[in-house]
Parts: C-alpha cells; sequence; structure tokens
C-alpha cells in the first residue's frame, strides 16, 4: 500500500482516538479526585471513631468505679437501715410493755422515786424515835413494804421512760444517718447512670461513623476502581497513537529515499565524531541541521 492509501485508512482511527484522549484523561482525573475526597473521608472519621472508642473506654471506668462505690454504698446503708430497725424494735417493745401494763398513766400521776423514798426516811426516823408501838408498829411495817414497792415500781417507770427518751433520740439519728446514706447510694447510682448513657451514646455514633467510614471506602474503592480501569483505556488509546503514528513514520522513511540518506549521513557523522575525527563546519551544520 501507499503512504496515502496508509494514511487514509489510519487517520480516521487516529483522530478517534485521539477526540476521545482527553474525555477519558478527563474523566480519570475527576474519578482521582474522588477517590482522594473518600479517602480524606474515611481517614478522618476513621480518626474520630479511634478517640471516640478511647472516650468509651474512658467513661467505662468510670462507670465501673460509680458501680463500685454503689456497692460500697449500700452495704453501708444496709447497716444503717439495721441500726434503725433494731432502735424501732426497742422502742416497740418498751411502748407496748408500758401500754400493756397499763402502768404509764398511773406512773406519770404518782410520786417521784424521791418523794417516795423521802416519806420512807421519815418513817424510818419516826419508828427510830419510838413513834410506833404494839399496832401502830405493824402498820409501820405495812406502810414500810408498800412504799419500797411503790419506789421500785417508781424506778421501773423512770427507767422505761428515760430509756424511751434516749430510744426516740437514737431513732432520730437512725433515721438521718440512714437517709444520708440512702442519699449518697442514691448519687452514686445517678453518676454511674449518666456514665453509662454516655458510654453507650459514644457507642451508637462509633457503630454509626463505622458505616461512615465502611461507605467512604467503598466508594473510594469503587472510584478507584473505575479510575483504573479509565486510566488503562487511557493508555491503551495513547500506544494505538503512538503505534499508528510509528508505522507512518515507518513507511514515509521507507519511501522517501532522501530521508533515509540524511538518517545514513548522520549516523556516519556521528561514527566519525566519536572516533576521533575532525568535523567540518559544513559537516557540523549538517548534524546540527539532523
Amino acid at each position: 500500500m501507499e503512504l496515502d492509501e496508509i494514511t487514509e485508512v489510519f487517520a480516521p482511527a487516529k483522530e478517534s482516538l485521539e477526540s476521545g484522549l482527553d474525555e477519558k484523561r478527563e474523566l480519570r482525573d475527576e474519578l482521582n479526585a474522588k477517590v482522594r475526597a473518600y479517602l480524606d473521608t474515611r481517614n478522618e472519621v476513621n480518626r474520630q471513631v479511634k478517640e471516640l472508642i478511647s472516650e468509651v473506654r474512658t467513661q467505662k471506668e468510670v462507670r465501673d468505679e460509680a458501680n463500685t462505690i454503689v456497692k460500697d454504698l449500700k452495704l453501708e446503708r444496709a447497716v444503717k437501715s439495721d441500726e434503725l430497725k433494731s432502735i424501732r424494735a426497742d422502742l416497740r417493745e418498751i411502748l407496748s410493755r408500758l401500754e400493756d401494763s397499763g402502768e404509764k398513766s398511773k406512773r406519770n400521776s404518782g410520786p417521784s422515786p424521791a418523794k417516795i423514798r423521802a416519806k420512807m426516811d421519815a418513817l424510818e426516823r419516826k419508828y427510830e424515835r419510838g413513834g410506833f408501838t404494839g399496832a401502830s408498829e405493824k402498820g409501820f411495817f405495812r406502810e414500810m413494804k408498800k412504799l419500797s414497792q411503790d419506789l421500785k415500781e417508781a424506778k421501773e417507770s423512770n427507767k422505761d421512760g428515760g430509756r424511751l427518751s434516749d430510744l426516740k433520740s437514737s431513732v432520730r439519728s437512725a433515721e438521718r444517718a440512714q437517709e444520708e446514706a440512702h442519699n449518697r447510694v442514691e448519687k452514686a447510682v445517678s453518676s454511674a447512670q449518666e456514665a453509662h448513657d454516655l458510654m453507650v451514646e459514644l457507642s451508637e455514633e462509633v457503630d454509626r461513623l463505622r458505616d461512615q467510614a465502611n461507605s467512604a471506602h467503598s466508594g473510594l474503592t469503587k472510584s478507584k476502581k473505575e479510575a483504573d480501569s479509565i486510566h488503562s483505556l487511557y493508555i491503551v488509546s495513547l500506544r494505538c497513537i503512538h503505534s499508528i503514528q510509528d508505522l507512518i513514520k515507518a513507511i514515509e522513511m521507507r519511501t522517501d529515499e532522501n530521508v533515509s540518506e540524511e538518517k545514513t549521513e548522520v549516523s556516519d557523522l556521528m561514527s566519525k565524531l566519536m572516533s576521533g575525527d575532525t568535523l567540518s563546519t559544513e559537516e557540523l551544520m549538517s548534524l546540527q541541521r539532523n
């Protein structure tokens, strides 16, 4: 085939390849830009995930520590509650004894132990002075016996009354202590719950960001695959264009004797120059032109 025929055959293919070359290059560059954007997004999200996971661990430690405090405070509260129950049981026992015996109101209106003791001392002094003789002496002993019983009962009544007052005061103190222990438990439980809720919230955010990172990674993989495919087509197109150019050039060189002679002359001049011979001005100009 002649050069014109060869050119006529390959020129349209070359033009078609060249016309699509810019489009392939632009599409490849766009896809590479997407790859970079997806990569930056994925890396940034993974960085955030790493920070959140660290914060989740911190909140877990806070929660576990708070739960330990809650456990200890509950034990303390249980002790306070048991103490309160015990004091209340003692109080009920005294109240029940006083009410069941029917002596509470009676003793409240009777003489005090001091008055009974004073009366007994007065009778004893009178007896010592001989104030009781005969039948009155028997009355003295009956009266002393009665007063002795009254004194015993008055002492018991005062004892229960004093104990009752102490127990009421103890109940109030124990109630305050139990309430304070309960409040400390509630506060610690609240702190533990807050840490737990925050930990759950952060974990959910980690899951969301991981999905986002996975989506970005999928986009990155897909875009890179497409970019590599377009790049391969771009390279193939370039090679085809260069092959056509080389083919036409080879035909031109084969059919153009002058070109062939010039190439031969250039080759001869280069060999002469490499061998150390001196070239004339005309030969140097010829070498420069070619």
